[in-house]
């Protein structure tokens, strides 16, 4: 009797299953040489600081919404990391560069997925730019943030990274958290998309356990993975469908919070997303509205971070594309941010006399 053959049962609606490259030839093809290290070193520690009030400075994590073109993320990189140097006595600043974009429904999910911004999906490719971009960024003496969406990721790109952020649509994720858990740098976590704050609180003292979980180790081979919890976890205000919530009330609550869990009192506060109704011409307005509150003292707040490119707004994926503006969240351009950092520091100064 012929034996009939038994289809899959698992790939009902999988269409392909492609070739992956491994972390470790990634970090060998394109290596962290001794300028990265110091600038990625000294950095982590310095935000640690910041974030325990050992360092009285403000962390200010300042960007595009999302990288599609690294030549223009590079130029901007150059005019965030010589205003850096300029407010290094007041301001910590990291450039937020992420690459991984959630999306609520459908759209494109970002350089890494989809480098070529036309769904061909070259992976392995997106994954070369964004950590060639890192490196180029990061020799600069420029720290970078990255927001951590797929668990995989950071094998390829966490060694480069100063600070790391868990989004509103992942900070009730259990995986997300374990993530936290593994991670070398600190992380901060956001509030929901719907403006809930205890997610966030809930997620950082998650974070702060030990955890084992199931990942893959720097080969690509299934592992796993145990960790000794991350204390470097912290929350981020950025608003929700339920409106602003960057008040000196929600931030005196959201310490409360905290305390109630006994976990370090301390906010980063977006100016973006639901703090700014998603219209960036309303970003200045928010951080105004805290460097006031900054520069008088206000407990808590240790952070600001601001969506930032070279061209203001934002404009659709398409041939005609203008060079440095986002084509996701519209972003303030480079004059407005490079002022606001300027005021920034300026609470600062205030705020220590």
């Amino acid at each position: 009797m012929a034996l009939t053959a038994i289809p899959a049962l698992d790939e009902h609606r999988t269409t392909r299953v492609s070739p992956l490259l491994s972390p470790a030839l990634l970090r060998h093809e394109l290596p962290v040489d001794d300028a990265v290290a110091e600038t990625v070193t000294r950095a982590r520690a310095e935000v640690v600081d910041v974030l325990d009030g050992r360092d009285d400075r403000l962390l200010v994590v300042v960007g595009p919404c999302s990288i599609h073109d690294p030549d223009a993320a590079l130029d901007y990189a150059r005019r965030l990391a010589e205003h850096a140097e300029r407010t290094s006595g007041q301001l910590r600043i990291v450039m937020r560069t992420y690459f991984e974009k959630p999306r609520s429904t459908v759209g494109w999910k970002g350089l890494i997925n989809d480098p070529d911004l036309d769904g061909t999906y070259q992976v392995n490719k997106g994954l070369r730019l964004a950590r060639r971009l890192l490196l180029d960024i990061c020799t600069l003496g420029l720290p970078v943030g990255c927001e951590f969406l797929d668990p995989i990721t950071p094998q390829f790109i966490a060694d480069v990274v100063s600070w790391g952020s868990i989004g509103a649509r992942t900070a009730a994720s259990q995986v997300h958290r374990q993530l936290c858990s593994a991670l070398s740098m600190p992380v901060g976590i956001k509030n929901s998309t719907e403006g809930d704050v205890q997610v966030a609180v809930d997620g950082a003292r998650a974070a702060a356990a030990a955890h084992v979980f199931m990942g893959i180790n720097a080969d690509g081979l299934a592992a796993l993975v145990s960790t000794t919890g991350n204390p470097d976890c912290h929350v981020i205000l950025r608003g929700g469908a339920s409106g602003p919530n960057y008040d000196a009330a929600t931030v005196a609550d959201t310490m409360e919070r905290l305390r109630a869990v006994r976990l370090p009192e301390r906010v980063i506060v977006d100016a973006s997303h639901g703090n700014s109704g998603k219209d960036h011409a309303r970003q200045p307005g928010v951080v105004r509205d805290l460097a006031a509150r900054i520069a008088t003292g206000e407990h808590g707040i240790v952070g600001v971070m601001m969506e930032s490119f070279l061209v203001a707004g934002r404009q659709d994926l398409g041939r005609a594309m203008t060079r440095g503006q986002s084509v996701t969240d519209a972003c303030l351009d480079w004059a407005t941010t490079a002022g606001l950092l300027d005021e920034l520091a300026a609470a600062v100064r205030a705020r220590r006399h």
